[in-house]
């Protein structure tokens, strides 16, 4: 059974305030493979409607740029002051071609059917599971027909040496930034997304899940 989110939604802008400075140093610990695999998985081709929900500091968005140098880049956190350091660093790339704000993953302010790839990092490990379905909708609404999704969240351990994360979760949410294990390619399918495929990461013992998923055609 999947552990249960002890992070209320009300305290994760203020715990991503207070850990902005530090990001950058844990997620090249322990999250850079996943998101380069995140990358690679997503397979953007210049010219094409992109959206990231989580961008953080900006450590996926400013490489999003870079593929998608002639496209649609958007991107929303919910932390003022990650998006802060997501914006110099998205400037300092030299592209224009994006807009970065503030933005709920539960209320996405776009309209229907307008990206073709939406890339989400660690978001996901923070929500109640009752609110996938939801923020899943959210996602598959945004994304056109044959859209692509491709996330990455912390996910369950497959190593006895993965077992320091849920105990350190336990110990105290926030220390993890309210991320827990989860496994989201149930939820996916129950969403109605196809094509799934899943690969399992772990670094440093942290242990993530990069999914690839497409809306139907």
């Amino acid at each position: 059974m999947m552990t249960e989110a002890r992070l209320d939604k009300s305290k994760v802008p203020d715990t991503y305030r207070r850990i902005a400075s530090l990001y950058d140093a844990w997620a090249w610990l322990t999250e850079s493979k996943a998101r380069d695999r995140c990358l690679a998985m997503a397979a953007i081709q210049d010219g094409e409607s992109v959206l990231e929900v989580a961008v953080g500091t900006g450590l996926a968005f400013e490489r999003i740029l870079e593929a998608n140098s002639s496209g649609r880049n958007e991107g929303i956190d919910l932390t003022d002051a990650m998006l802060e350091r997501a914006e110099r660093r998205a400037a300092a790339t030299g592209h224009t071609n994006f807009r970065l704000r503030t933005g709920d993953a539960y209320t996405l302010d776009f309209s229907d059917d307008g990206f073709d790839v939406l890339i989400n990092n660690y978001l996901f490990d923070l929500l109640p599971e009752r609110d996938f379905p939801h923020v899943l909708g959210e996602f598959k609404r945004a994304l056109r027909p044959g859209g692509r999704l491709v996330m990455v969240n912390m996910t369950e351990g497959e190593r006895w040496y993965n077992g320091i994360w849920p105990l350190i979760y336990r110990v105290n949410p926030a220390l993890l930034g309210g991320c827990r294990g989860v496994q989201v390619v149930p939820h996916l399918t129950a969403a109605g997304f196809e094509a799934i495929e899943r690969a399992y990461l772990s670094q440093f013992t942290f242990p993530s899940e990069v999914i690839a998923a497409r809306v139907p055609a």
